[in-house]
């Protein structure tokens, strides 16, 4: 352990006295009793205490701080959010892609009674026909705003079952087709918040096969990177291109639905906790990166029925919270919003359903000094 430095205090005896015994100011590691101190390498940094004299509006996980007018100790929680309807589509429909956040999204394609090239746009609270997608497609992913946009791959077959590696890009009027993928294939897991950085992985292709193949977009061009450990298909997903989840679906050789969850960190897939309900077809995959995801609906398995329950992932583990109105499955949503503010929309709940549901999680704040309960602010 070294000598360690003090100073000329430690040289005062109990009685008082001054041992000038050792005056050097080095105490001999042999003088250190406490065991607890041999294997010592580093020090972790205390959690910063800030003071404030209100609540910040919009804290992290996690941060603590001083409210000096509460004269209370105060941490940030996440609150179990809920449910709440909005506007429904003008045309209902299963196996919708789409991309955005909660009050800015689009709808693209589906099927209805065969694959639909209608796009939708929500504002918020009400969804709005807009230029249709080139080509018919279903089952596709989508990265972007609703002013920039791409939507690829996907069963673009009059009825299917098919695959596609076409992929379209929007500029917030017309879709133009832009680069080929390199492997065609529907109903798989996408991540991505632009129209220059996206990530598909998994799905069906051409079907019912399943696959772990990973491929990232660059503005420009699909380039494949690395595989998931378990191949799989109808499954949920969420994140950017460099931080994604994959979760739930269908593996070779186990329809129905499983509960593995794997997570992307821009180079490896790395299996982490499962789900708490196996469950395939999964009706809403929201969320912002490997540490920040929601799993809404689906097909629960092994009795095939809808499920109306949602699960959240915090970067450790599934807590189930608040459940969906109405049960449904196949794929209803494009990952669009967050963990904090989400949406689901279409899907079939033994027809296509034209039903938008919002989820919104509200800040909270606990009070630890006087071990009180969550207050939203």
């Amino acid at each position: 352990m070294g000598s360690i430095t003090r100073t000329f205090a430690n040289n005062i005896t109990t009685s008082g006295k001054f041992d000038a015994t050792d005056l050097t100011g080095t105490l001999p590691a042999s003088n250190i009793a406490d065991a607890s101190c041999t294997n010592i390498t580093a020090v972790p940094a205390l959690t910063a205490v800030t003071t404030e004299s209100s609540d910040p509006p919009s804290p992290d996980a996690g941060q603590l701080w001083y409210n000096s007018t509460d004269k209370q100790l105060k941490s940030y929680v996440l609150g179990a959010g809920t449910w709440a309807s909005g506007g429904n589509l003008n045309t209902a429909r299963s196996v919708a892609g789409g991309f955005g956040t909660q009050t800015a999204s689009l709808a693209t394609g589906g099927y209805i009674s065969s694959n639909t090239d209608i796009v939708e746009q929500y504002n918020g609270s009400a969804w709005t026909e807009i230029a249709d997608l080139n080509s018919a497609t279903r089952g596709q992913g989508g990265s972007g705003t609703t002013s920039a946009g791409i939507s690829f791959f996907g069963d673009n077959t009059p009825s299917g079952p098919n695959v596609s590696a076409k992929n379209e890009l929007w500029n917030g009027s017309s879709w133009t087709e832009t680069t080929d993928g390199n492997q065609g294939r529907r109903y798989f897991g996408f991540a991505g918040t632009s129209s220059t950085a996206a990530l598909a992985y998994a799905g069906e292709s051409p079907t019912p096969a399943e696959i772990a193949l990973t491929e990232s977009w660059n503005g420009s061009s699909w380039t494949e990177v690395g595989d998931l450990n378990t191949a799989r298909g109808r499954l949920g997903s969420g994140g950017v291109e460099t931080s994604a989840l994959a979760f739930g679906g269908d593996t070779p050789g186990s329809p129905g639905g499983v509960t593995n969850t794997e997570s992307w960190n821009n180079s490896s897939w790395t299996e982490v906790a499962d789900l708490n309900t196996a469950r395939d077809n999964i009706a809403g995959s929201i969320g912002a990166s490997n540490t920040s995801s929601l799993c809404v609906g689906g097909n629960q398995s092994p009795t095939p029925t809808l499920t109306t329950k949602t699960e959240q992932w915090n970067g450790t583990s599934w807590t189930e919270v608040n459940d969906i109105g109405t049960g449904t499955q196949f794929y209803s949503t494009g990952g669009s919003g967050t963990q904090t503010a989400g949406l689901i929309f279409g899907g079939e709940d033994g027809s296509n359903t034209a039903v938008t549901q919002e989820f919104t999680r509200s800040n909270a704040a606990l009070v630890l000094a006087t071990g009180g309960q969550p207050s939203a602010y």
